[in-house]
This record gives C-alpha cells, sequence and structure tokens, in this order.
C-alpha cells in the first residue's frame, strides 16, 4: 500500500481543473465500512484498518449480507458519499479534513482515505473496492487536493474559511431537513389516529339531532303538542307552570257546559246539519249572556258572594 499523493508542479492529472472546480467526478465503489484509527496518516495505519474492515466484510458475507454499493463525488470541497439510487448523503468528507489517501498495490480493488470527523474530532479510516477504478480514484482526490492548495494560495486563506462557512451550513440545512421530514410524519401518525379515534367514537348508523328550525324573526315555531320548555327568564327565574287542563266537564251555575274554544270543533257532519248546529249554539250563548247579564243586576249571590250592579238597590 503507498501513494500519499504528492504535489508536484509538471505532475499531469487526469480531469480538467474545471471539473473539479465548478462540478464533480463521480465514482461508483462498494464501500466496506469505515473504522477509527489512532494516526491520521501512515501506511501501517491504513493496512490495520483494511483487514480489520476486510475480516468484518467476510463475516457479514457469510451471514448472506451483501457489501453495499455508494457514488462518490469527487470535487475540491471534498468526497461525498451517497446511496446510488436515492441520492442520499451517507458521509460528507470535506477536504480540508482529509489528512491521508492511498490505493492498495497488492489489491488493486481497495482503495482508502483517512478524514478527521467533524463531530467527534476522531480520526477515521473510509474503505472501498473498486474493481477498476482503484489508483484512478486515489489519483482524482490528489487532483483535488493539487487544485484546492493552489486556491487557496491565491486567495490567501479566506477561501478556505469560506469553504468551511458553507459546509457548516449545508450541514445544517441537511439536519434540519431531516428534522422537517420527521417532524411531518409524526403530524400524519397524529392525524392518523385522530381519524380513527373519531370513527370508533361515532357509532353507525347515528343521527345528530337537529336544532329545531326558526322562523323569519329567528324564534321557534310553536307547537300545541311539543312539551313546554324549562328555560329560565332573562333575570335568572323560571317562569310560572302553565296550569293543566282537567278532563272534568266543568259546568256553570245553570247546569249548562260552558264553551271551551280549545275543545270545540267542527264534526263529522253535513253542511247543512252543521250550518243547523252552529246557529243553535249562537242562539244559547245569546240566552247565557242574558241569564248571566239578569243574575248580576238582581243581586246574585255565588258561593256566600253577593254581586250586586246597583248599590242602592234595597235587595242587594
Amino acid at each position: 500500500m503507498n501513494r500519499a499523493f504528492s504535489r508536484k508542479k509538471d505532475k499531469t492529472w487526469m480531469h480538467t481543473p474545471e471539473a473539479l472546480s465548478k462540478h464533480y467526478i463521480p465514482y461508483n465503489a462498494k464501500f466496506l465500512g469505515s473504522t477509527e484509527v489512532e494516526q491520521p496518516k501512515g501506511t501501517e495505519v491504513v493496512r490495520d484498518a483494511v483487514r480489520k474492515l476486510k475480516f468484518a466484510r467476510h463475516i457479514k458475507k457469510s451471514e448472506g449480507q451483501k457489501t453495499p454499493k455508494v457514488e462518490l463525488q469527487i470535487s475540491i470541497y471534498g468526497v461525498k458519499i451517497l446511496d446510488p439510487k436515492t441520492k442520499e448523503v451517507q458521509h460528507n468528507c470535506q477536504l480540508h479534513r482529509i489528512s491521508f489517501c492511498a490505493d492498495d498495490k497488492t489489491d488493486k480493488r481497495i482503495f482508502t482515505f483517512i478524514c478527521k470527523d467533524s463531530e467527534s474530532n476522531k480520526h477515521l479510516c473510509y474503505v472501498f473496492d473498486s474493481e477498476k477504478c482503484a489508483e484512478e480514484i486515489t489519483l482524482t482526490i490528489g487532483q483535488a487536493f493539487d487544485l484546492a492548495y493552489r486556491k487557496f494560495l491565491e486567495s490567501g486563506g479566506k477561501d478556505v474559511e469560506t469553504r468551511k462557512q458553507i459546509a457548516g451550513l449545508q450541514k445544517r440545512i441537511q439536519e434540519l431537513e431531516t428534522e422537517n421530514t420527521e417532524l411531518k410524519n409524526k403530524v400524519q401518525d397524529l392525524e392518523n389516529q385522530l381519524r380513527i379515534t373519531q370513527v370508533q367514537a361515532s357509532p353507525a348508523g347515528s343521527v345528530t339531532p337537529k336544532s329545531p328550525s326558526t322562523d323569519i324573526f329567528d324564534m321557534v315555531p310553536f307547537s300545541p303538542i311539543s312539551p313546554q320548555s324549562s328555560t329560565p327568564t332573562r333575570n335568572g327565574t323560571q317562569p310560572p307552570p302553565v296550569p293543566s287542563r282537567s278532563t272534568e266537564i266543568k259546568r256553570d251555575l245553570f247546569g249548562a257546559e260552558p264553551f271551551d274554544p280549545f275543545s270545540c270543533g267542527a264534526g263529522d257532519f253535513p253542511p247543512d246539519i252543521q250550518s243547523k248546529l252552529d246557529e243553535m249554539q249562537r242562539q244559547r250563548w245569546l240566552v247565557y249572556h242574558i241569564l248571566i247579564m239578569e243574575g248580576f243586576k238582581m243581586g246574585l249571590t255565588l258561593e256566600g258572594t253577593v254581586f250586586c250592579l246597583d248599590p242602592l238597590d234595597s235587595r242587594c
């Protein structure tokens, strides 16, 4: 294992500077994984990391697990490790944090680099398996380093700080997008639970009681069969109860049944008979009225009380 790439002014690189400066170079490889190392560089350091990850991958392969495929995007800003199908960024190794890169001469499919983790500040060794491009990927990372170093010299170090700030902002944006997705999923779960609870709470076929219809004056129309409501008046007191109508027929002092407009109604009689009955009823009321008035004039006594229209009459 060798090639900790060196910067040479006369070195011929594989890609144009614009391809790495304005865009990125993509590669496909298998990702064996990453492991912590004690030193930021060194051939023996990466050799031990490769042996460790190869052994772990051999065990997983015996258990039926395949080595995951990834896409590498190399530019002067770093090396991104993405899912080749969803394009989701799994690792974003910024270039100024990569301290060592090498390919294995004994196994030309293996290449690796060491990067310092931004959160834990630990040095991690990333190991990849590429059948045909291991050496080319290593040289492309070296070319990205050379271009970044030249840009650093031209800008007097300001560009590096700008890239750090941009990288930090990109990481924060990615974290916020992840939090936003999780919150959307939680809201959707809560809406589904609320919908299920409402369906379970309302029995099938139940009818929601409707409020009584009102007239044009926003008042509930009177219905003779509707029960009296017990709504209190505005001052908070209950209205006096309506006296119930007795079913017993009361008679007046002459033994006649008094006229009751609530119980009197037209019978099922022919029109000629009904007209005669109405005429008899009017005559009866006339006689009834005359007798009552004559009784008061003569000093009619009812239940011990004397009613007299003429107080000077000696008969009163």
